[in-house]
């Protein structure tokens, strides 16, 4: 039988990140998420439930997070589950996390001045009025459009410094 394991949640942190490194030399933070849900009961009352989420990053990802997410930062977090089992007095114990392998911060930047000069890169660029023509009809050039993208790296702003990844 088949099977996948991934996972993907929308959240807000609920502490600030620490980044660790381990004797690799390989980047880690421990990361939890709030993850809310809304439902409707059968009386049609609304009720609010959070789950809390413990998620691992590594890499470049774990240092990412480390130097842009605080405490309540909103954050997208996709990755597989994974079980840690332990033994502790003689008690068995076990642990559901996520291990994510991609994430994705949510929101704009709050005013903690955290993530490089005042007004940089993390603002999302509007749309340009006088977009290229983006259909198929004409002009043979390998554009970097062709992808279906719709943003022009060149005409970014920024430097490549300003990008978080």
């Amino acid at each position: 039988m088949a099977s996948y394991n991934r996972v993907i949640l929308v959240g807000n942190l609920t502490r600030d990140i620490e980044v660790r490194y381990i004797q690799s030399g390989s980047a880690v933070a421990e990361i939890g998420l709030a993850v809310n849900d809304r439902r409707k009961t059968a009386s049609g009352e609304w009720i609010d439930e959070t789950t809390f989420v413990d998620v691992t990053l590594w890499g470049r990802t774990a240092e990412i997070a480390g130097e842009y997410l605080s405490k309540g930062s909103p954050v997208l977090v996709e990755g597989r589950l994974k079980l840690d089992s332990w033994e502790t007095d003689g008690q068995k114990r076990s642990k559901l996390r996520v291990v994510g392998e991609k994430m994705q911060m949510l929101g704009g930047r709050s005013g903690g001045g955290q993530g490089g000069p005042a007004g940089g890169g993390g603002q999302r660029r509007q749309p340009q009025q006088s977009a290229p023509n983006r259909g198929g009809g004409g002009g043979g050039g390998g554009g970097g459009d062709s992808y279906g993208g719709g943003d022009d790296y060149d005409s970014f702003g920024g430097s490549s410094d300003d990008i978080p990844f």
